[in-house]
């Protein structure tokens, strides 16, 4: 944490206290209904909060015990502290003293010896608090008492009343005894007295010298002592200062002078320890610094010091040595210094408060400065100072003899809201009674703070807010009118008011983009709940601002209306807000588009949401309003919404406990999270790196969650959203968060309960939360958050794995093995610390270089020349150079990657070199494929085991080399490849060739076969009765006499299925095995009863294994079958509908000879396409389902087939036009800013569709005109027009099976 501001301490003069107990200086005071501890300028140690009507309104702190006591008008609170030992120091209640009832309002609080407790109010009342409360004496009082004090050893008690000329001195008669007596007598002044100081004794001093400062209203000083021991008053008067007279201006002519004064005082053991520690820290050369000389010839004298100062900065030091004694000479007070530099922050004005201070001082050396003074402004602050003693008292001019550490404020009620301006650098903060306060952040060397820069006495309800930037401007909105206030000085000015009329409930307050930087005016507008608005108009003219023209009496011109609109929405209106800021104030240009910046965000109670964009026509006398975008989010009644001006918003449920993140450019669903049901979401705030990053802090009741987005990852499928650091304000405040939001810089303000918490932008990247961020851990532990989130979001280094992947399937494989070989020769040399270009070297033109897909043995040819990019001398990726690479990989560390990363570098460039090794005889479709499979074989063993996706298998289905496909796949599986490691690699859905897939299924029978060694005919029995190999099942199960289903098996699978009889005793079977939950094996029989759509469904359905039911109709009835047919149209389509898997949709329509259709699907969303949709879920509209290889794929099946090229047709310009777009703003957000300026470079549209000649023309036009080169390549698929299609086939009813003794060798029987 950076700042705190624990609240507003009250006006009252035992509001504050301070004491060292246990070694340890605490600071508390009472704000409103709390007591706020603290340990240091920005370290609050606990808050405790009251749940009584009336405020607190004194506090006194015991030296002895720790123990705290704070009151209102009719009670008073006794805490205790615990934990200090064990590194949790607490206050608990204790007790609550029994006051009466009529005893009057409590003002004054003081500790005693032996835990008792000094009350004071319209009586003197005395308590002990050791265990029980009890009261021990009072003293009713002819008025009330204002100041109540003990002297250091409790044996006097000093007391005086509001404007009361008189100080009561009360001794205690006895100690110990039962009965507690007092006498009193009278110290006269001449007028009121406002303040007293018991001077402290020192630790070890156990002598009794009572010394007793007053002061009075004649700005007159005087001490008092027990000069006289025999004399009938118990304290005499020693001396007296005129404090008016001690400061004196140096000129001729005061400029400056003020009849104000303030004094703080010092006692004699402390100003003597602050300077033997000012002499211990100087240095050696600094020894005989005439600040030190003059220090240490004053505190050879050990005298008593009272500081004198004025609201002007003037200071005047004097010194009272040998107090007490009985004769008090001349010399005995002399002056330290009289300077000028002790300025602290009065506040000017005319209000009561404004000029009254009181003022605590210490020099225990506490936070490493020699003096410490706490200033407690009655107008509602504390300022800590701090600095040093010969600083202080240096005879030579200094303009800052002490340094403003911190300065605490805040409000008195709990905060609701905190609204920030566009550049974040002034907040208005709302609490519960209609209080606004105004504050200005601050930046120096220590950090960023918020100083309160002014207030806001509103008697209006306030139903919105906005602030101006860099003019002081607050903005109210009420229920029926709007005021505007001038926030410059202390108590903010009325500047306008105007009374409006609105159909709805005014639901925001929106600061609208206006057409030039430096405007003259500022519009600002409310939209209602009937999508009703008013615009309102501020003039700013030649630099002045409204306030200016309000001195000049032209206050009724400052505000004025401007127009009026209506927003055309149909669904039902839930709410509308202002987008949060990112960046500078919204300028528009001289038209209105989707491109302009957002300034407000709507949503329906159905869940949809609109951003809206404006633009001021000021001749006009107008506003246009533009929905840029709309997105379907499928979130019934949410409860809360955010958004951000470059596009990103978030949504919550109607429970508070689900939280969505969408890129309402794209309508694209980024995060989605769900909570405990305890962790209600309150708030949510937007802010932006420099660089357009976005982080979103997440309030709950009692912490904050920093979500930062990270790039895309298509290949692992990661997160695009991930918590980079937890702010938990438990520990500070028990109340609840009001609200909170951004600070310009990334620091962010937290309000709870009458508090505000500023934290830094620090990010521990050791932590918990981030270490599966992919963030070097080798560098410093904590981070700037923005450079956190730049590093999860900024371009990518060439040789990172990311990018690497991408270019392999753009098809980018000699740029590939240019970016490894430069790799290798730069870590020839390379060691930990050392600097590594992100390029290597390589020119930007190097990978903007057209990548045509060229065919064939041609490629191969010009592959392995390196033509394109002249690399006959650089040599290609070898196993060899691999293992050198990945080698050095293991000893260095790259700067730009971390752990994980570099792992998976070495992955890949193992695998291009085995893609090398392998590359005259395969395709890019099967490189592709392999690459990732392997990657995923790699990966195997560290994550629980996963199918490959559906990109690869498109990738395999679409390659013409799938002979080694299948033969590298057995190879990785040990030639033991069983249905799961089938269904792993996708292989039964990639292979065409369907005799290929039965020969390739036979030995997936046979390997589950002999599995086991007991070899269980169970096991196989799908898969051979779905090649139709009954007979090869049979004379399995006569070799298994162990199982005791042999003979009832045996005898069943003898007969002829053909049979109707046997159909149904076979279904029999199925049906029994489905009630006993043997799902596999029903399966098998409902293939033996021929009933292939109840086997596929129970392999869908019970197994929930879609790929194995898709297998099983491909075998047992070949692709053109109607079962496979109805599977892909009924089950395929709309699960890729309604999951938005495009690639499972080219696929299924590809297999369905829609070629037309499957190109189509890689653009348009799937359920677009279907003849009845099924209705998307919210994972269809994740970023995941759009891949930017799907682009790649795209460019090479549009030009594939005549079938392809006609559904390409189909796709108009605009819709290919935003697809690539999209894809290149999904390149920009993976972080690979080349491949997406390639993409756009690159890209060649289709040629328009050519129009026949006549309208009668029979003849088709032939769609290789689209193309613009290789039209001779394209495949001729299209049917002919003339000759009628002709039924296909149906399959075989009876499959022709082997000898059974043909086979029984491969079983090695």
């Amino acid at each position: 944490m950076r700042a705190v501001l624990p609240g507003r301490p009250q006006p009252n003069l035992q509001a504050v206290c301070t004491a060292r107990w246990a070694g340890q200086r605490y600071v508390a005071y009472v704000t409103g209904h709390a007591l706020v501890i603290l340990t240091g300028p920005h370290a609050i140690l606990q808050t405790i909060y009251h749940d009584s009507t009336e405020p607190l309104c004194a506090i006194g702190l015991a030296e002895d015990t720790g123990k705290i006591a704070v009151c209102s008008d009719d009670s008073v609170y006794v805490y205790r502290p615990h934990g200090r030992e064990e590194g949790v120091l607490q206050w608990t209640l204790q007790c609550s003293l029994p006051l009466k009832r009529g005893s009057g309002p409590v003002k004054t609080l003081s500790w005693g010896t032996t835990e008792e407790l000094l009350v004071g109010g319209l009586s003197l009342r005395l308590f002990a608090t050791a265990d029980l409360a009890t009261e021990l004496w009072t003293k009713p009082l002819s008025s009330p008492v204002k100041i109540a004090q003990f002297s250091h050893d409790a044996s006097l008690i000093a007391s005086t009343g509001a404007y009361d000329r008189l100080t009561k001195i009360w001794r205690r008669l006895a100690f110990g005894s039962d009965e507690v007596r007092f006498d009193v007598t009278y110290l006269r002044h001449p007028a009121s007295v406002t303040n007293l100081h018991w001077r402290k004794a020192a630790p070890k001093d156990h002598t009794i010298e009572h010394v007793l400062y007053t002061l009075c209203a004649d700005n007159i000083l005087r001490i008092w002592a027990t000069s006289d021991p025999h004399a009938l008053q118990i304290l005499q008067p020693w001396a007296q200062v005129d404090l008016q007279e001690a400061i004196k201006p140096r000129l001729a002519v005061p400029l400056k002078s003020s009849s104000a004064r303030y004094a703080f005082f010092i006692d004699n053991h402390q100003f003597t320890e602050a300077t033997e520690r000012a002499l211990e820290a100087a240095p050696v050369q600094r020894k005989e610094h005439q600040a030190l000389d003059h220090l240490k010839e004053v505190a050879r004298r050990n005298p008593d010091v009272c500081v004198v100062l004025d609201d002007r900065g003037h200071m005047s030091a004097w010194g009272f040595e040998r107090v007490g004694c009985k004769n008090c000479k001349t010399s005995d007070i002399f002056n330290i210094a009289h300077e000028e530099g002790l300025n602290l922050s009065f506040t000017p004005g005319d209000s009561p408060e404004a000029g009254q201070a009181q003022l605590h001082c210490f020099a225990d050396g506490a936070h490493n400065a020699d003096l410490t003074l706490l200033t407690h402004f009655f107008d509602g602050r504390i300022e800590w100072l701090e600095g040093r003693v010969e600083t202080l008292f240096d005879p030579s001019p200094r303009l800052h003899r002490l340094v403003t550490k911190a300065t605490w404020s805040g409000h008195d009620t709990p905060i609701n809201k905190i609204i920030r301006t566009v550049a974040g650098k002034h907040v208005v903060t709302h609490a519960d009674t209609d209080q606004l306060l105004v504050w200005r952040q601050v930046t120096d060397t220590r950090g960023t703070t918020l100083i309160r820069q002014s207030t806001l006495d509103v008697t209006k309800h306030v139903h919105r807010t906005c602030v101006l930037d860099d003019r002081s401007l607050v903005v109210l909105l009420h229920p029926d009118s709007i005021s505007l206030w001038d926030a410059r000085s202390p108590r903010a000015v009325p500047v306008s008011s105007l009374d409006y009329t609105l159909e709805g409930n005014p639901l925001c307050l929106i600061i609208l983009p206006e057409l030039r930087a430096n405007a003259q005016v500022i519009h600002v507008a409310t939209i209602s709940s009937e999508m009703h608005g008013v615009v309102w108009e501020i003039p700013v003219c030649d630099g002045r601002s409204t306030s200016d023209m309000a001195d000049t009496g032209s206050n009724q011109a400052a505000l004025k209306q401007f127009t009026t609109f209506q927003l055309d929405m149909h669904s039902e209106l839930a709410f509308v807000l202002p987008v949060d800021p990112a960046g500078a104030l919204s300028v528009v240009s001289g038209f209105i588009d989707v491109f302009s910046r957002d300034v407000a965000i709507s949503y329906t109670k159905g869940g949809t949401l609109h951003s809206w964009t404006a633009r001021i026509d000021q001749a006009g006398g107008q506003v246009e309003w533009l929905a840029t975008s709309t997105v379907e989010t499928g979130i019934e009644n949410p409860s809360l919404a955010s958004a951000s001006s470059i596009r990103k918003a978030a949504l919550v449920d109607s429970q508070r406990t689900s939280l969505t993140i969408w890129n309402t450019r794209a309508a694209q669903l980024e995060f989605e999270k769900r909570f405990e049901a305890q962790d209600v979401i309150r708030d949510l705030d937007w802010t932006s790196t420099p660089d357009n990053q976005s982080v979103l802090a997440v309030g709950f009741p009692h912490r904050v969650l920093l979500l930062s987005q990270l790039r895309f990852d298509y290949l692992n499928a990661g997160p695009a959203w991930a918590t980079i650091r937890e702010i938990r304000i438990r520990e500070y405040t028990p109340h609840p968060i009001g609200d909170s939001t951004w600070l310009s810089g990334g620091n962010l303000v937290i309000g709870a309960g009458n508090q505000l918490f500023v934290f830094d932008k620090k990010v521990d990247i050791a932590g918990t939360l981030v270490t599966d961020l992919r963030l070097p851990s080798r560098q410093s532990f904590s981070r700037d958050l923005f450079n956190v989130v730049t590093r999860l979001n900024g371009p990518l280094p060439v040789f990172h794995p990311q990018f690497l992947a991408q270019c392999i399937l753009r098809g980018k494989t000699l740029v590939v093995q240019r970016i490894i070989v430069e790799l290798h020769q730069s870590l020839k040399f390379f060691v930990d610390g050392d600097e590594l270009d992100s390029f290597l070297g390589l020119s930007m033109q190097e990978f903007c270089d057209d990548d045509e897909d060229l065919g064939g043995v041609a490629r191969k040819e010009l592959s392995s020349s390196y033509a394109q990019l002249s690399l006959e001398d650089a040599g290609t990726v070898t196993e060899e150079l691999a293992a050198t690479l990945n080698e050095k990989l293991t000893k260095v560390a790259l700067p730009q990657l971390s752990g994980p990363e570099q792992f998976h570098l070495a992955d890949i460039v193992e695998c291009v070199a085995t893609l090398e090794k392998q590359r005259r005889s395969m395709d890019d479709n099967a490189a592709r494929f392999l690459l990732f499979f392997r990657q995923h074989m790699l990966r195997r063993g560290h994550t629980a085991p996963v199918d490959v996706t559906w990109r690869e298998i498109a990738w395999a289905f679409h390659s013409g080399s799938q002979d080694i496909l299948t033969d590298m796949v057995s190879r990785h599986f040990q030639s033991k490849m069983r249905w799961p490691q089938a269904r792993e690699s996708g292989m039964f859905m990639w292979l065409r060739d369907v005799s290929t897939l039965r020969a390739k299924f036979d030995v997936i029978a046979r390997n589950h076969y002999t599995q086991t060694d007991e070899k269980n005919p169970i096991d196989c029995s799908l898969y051979y009765i779905a090649l139709r190999k009954k007979n090869v099942l049979l004379q399995l199960w006569r070799m298994a006499s162990w199982n005791r289903e042999q003979k009832s098996t045996q005898r069943l699978l003898a007969n002829d299925f053909g049979d109707a009889r046997w159909k149904t005793a076979a279904l029999k079977n199925a049906y029994a095995l489905l009630g006993r939950h043997r799902f596999e094996y029903a399966a098998a029989f409902f293939l033996l009863a021929d009933c292939l759509r109840d086997a596929v469904a129970v392999c869908v359905n019970q197994l929930g294994d879609l790929q194995l039911g898709i297998t099983i109709a491909r075998v047992y009835e070949g692709d053109e079958g109607p079962v496979l047919r109805e599977i892909l149209e009924e089950r395929v389509l709309p699960l890729a509908a309604k999951e938005g898997n495009r690639w499972l949709a080219t696929w299924a329509f590809w297999m369905l000879d829609r070629r037309d259709m499957a190109v189509r699907a890689l653009v348009s969303p799937v359920y677009t396409l279907l003849d009845s949709p099924a209705s998307p879920n919210l994972h269809a509209k994740l970023f995941l389902v759009d891949d930017p290889a799907l682009v790649v794929l795209y460019k090479q099946l549009r030009a594939k087939t005549l079938q392809t090229l006609r559904g390409a047709s189909k796709i108009s310009p605009k819709v290919e036009w935003e697809f690539v777009m999209h894809n290149a703003r999904l390149y920009d957000r993976m972080g690979c800013d080349i491949l997406a300026l390639d993409l756009v470079r690159n890209w060649e549209f289709l040629r328009p569709s050519p129009e026949p000649k006549t309208p009668l023309a029979e003849s088709p036009v032939d769609p290789r005109k689209m193309l613009r080169r290789r039209s001779s390549l394209v495949v001729a698929d299209l049917p002919s027009p003339k000759s009628p299609t002709q039924p296909r086939a149906p399959p075989p009813k009876v499959f022709e099976e082997p000898e059974a003794s043909s086979l029984l060798d491969s079983f090695g029987f």
